[in-house]
C-alpha cells in the first residue's frame, strides 16, 4: 500500500480546473516533490491530501484512507505545514509546541518536544515568542509543531519560500534526518535545486502532470543534444537562431542561450550549431554541450509549440 495515492483527480473552482486528471503515488518512506509555478495546482493537491477539500472526480487515499470521510484518522497520521507561518506569535516556542500537542491529544510530549528542539537547534530559544523569530527559525518551529504527534506522513506546502539560502539548506538537512527515520515526505516547491533532493517528482502545469519520474531520469529522457551558447547579446541572437530550421528550440537563460538540436550524436549536433551560428552571423564567446537541468525539462515538456522561450533565470518556476 502506498502512503499517498491520487487516481485521475479533478478539482474545479467554478470554470477553472485546478487539477485535471492528476495521477501519482508516493511510496512509504519516500520523499516526493510536486514541482511547478504558482497556479500549477500544487496547493490544491496538498489540501486534497489533508482532507481540507472535496475533489470533483477521482480518488485520493492517504495510508489507504479517504482523507475527507476518514478525516480524524488521517489527521492523526499526517503532519501538515502550510505555505504561510500559521503558529501563534504571542506564544513562546515551548507554548506553541504544547498547544499543537494538545490539539492532537498527545499527553506525554515533553521528551518528543525536547528531541525536536535539539534537532532544530531551537533549545536555547524555547522561551522566545514566535513573532520574535527569524523566517528560518519560524519554519523550524512550524516543523517541530508538525511532528510533535509523530506522524507517519508529513506534507509541506512550499516550506522554504521566502527563507534565506542558509536556512533553506538547514531545513532540508532536517528533512533528510526525518526521512532516515522512515517518515514519508511530500513537499511542493518552485525551487528546482530543491526538486533534485526528491527521489521522484511530478512536474505540474495548469493542473496537469507534465512528467513524473526520478529527476535524473527526466533529464536523461530528453531527446537530442543541449548546448550552452555564450554571446554578447543573447536576446538578439535568440531571434536569429530560432529562424534557422536546423535549430529545434532555443531559450534565454540569464546571459546565455540554451540551444536544442535533435541530433543525439554530439559531434553532428555541434557541427549543426556552429553552422547555424555562422549562417546567422552570430559570434559566440563559447559553445559547449551541457546536461539538461530540470528547468530545461520543464520548458521542453510544456510543448507550447513556440521555438523561442525565455528561461526563468533563477532556477525558480514562478508564473
Amino acid at each position: 500500500m502506498n502512503a499517498i495515492q491520487f487516481d485521475n483527480v479533478v478539482k474545479r473552482y467554478g470554470k477553472v480546473d485546478a487539477l485535471r486528471g492528476v495521477t501519482f503515488s508516493v511510496g512509504k518512506g519516500e520523499m516526493f516533490g510536486l514541482i511547478g509555478p504558482d497556479g500549477a495546482g500544487k496547493t490544491t493537491a496538498i489540501r486534497a491530501i489533508c482532507g481540507l477539500l472535496h475533489v470533483d472526480e477521482g480518488t485520493v487515499r492517504v495510508l489507504g484512507k479517504d482523507p475527507v470521510k476518514q478525516h480524524r484518522e488521517v489527521t492523526a497520521t499526517v503532519g501538515y505545514l502550510s505555505q504561510r507561518f500559521s503558529l501563534y506569535g504571542d506564544l513562546s516556542i515551548d507554548e506553541n509546541i504544547a498547544f499543537f500537542a494538545e490539539i492532537h491529544g498527545v499527553r506525554d510530549f515533553h521528551g518528543r518536544r525536547d528531541r525536536l528542539l535539539d534537532m532544530t537547534q531551537l533549545t536555547k530559544f524555547r522561551g522566545r515568542l514566535a513573532d520574535q523569530l527569524s523566517g528560518g527559525m519560524k519554519q523550524k518551529l512550524a516543523l517541530a509543531c508538525t511532528l510533535v504527534h509523530e506522524p507517519q506522513v508529513i506534507v509541506l506546502d512550499e516550506p522554504t519560500t521566502g527563507v534565506d539560502p542558509v536556512s533553506r539548506r538547514e531545513f532540508w538537512k532536517l528533512l533528510s534526518q526525518f526521512l532516515a527515520q522512515g517518515i514519508t515526505i511530500l513537499t511542493s516547491t518552485p525551487y528546482l535545486d530543491e526538486a533534485e533532493r526528491c527521489s521522484r517528482i511530478a512536474l505540474l502545469h495548469e493542473g496537469k502532470v507534465l512528467a513524473l519520474d526520478q529527476p535524473g531520469k527526466l533529464r536523461a529522457g530528453l531527446a537530442g543534444t543541449l548546448f550552452e551558447v555564450v554571446v554578447a547579446a543573447p536576446r538578439e541572437a535568440l531571434d536569429k537562431l530560432t529562424a534557422r530550421k536546423e535549430i529545434s528550440s532555443a531559450q534565454v537563460f540569464g546571459d546565455r542561450l540554451h540551444v536544442w538540436i535533435d541530433h543525439g550524436d554530439a559531434r553532428a549536433a555541434e557541427q549543426t550549431v556552429a553552422a547555424a551560428m555562422n549562417a546567422a552571423g552570430i559570434a559566440a564567446t563559447s559553445t559547449r554541450p551541457i546536461v539538461p537541468s530540470l528547468e530545461d525539462v520543464f520548458i521542453a515538456r510544456l510543448g507550447h509549440g513556440s521555438r523561442a522561450t525565455e528561461g526563468t533565470e533563477s532556477s525558480e518556476l514562478r508564473s
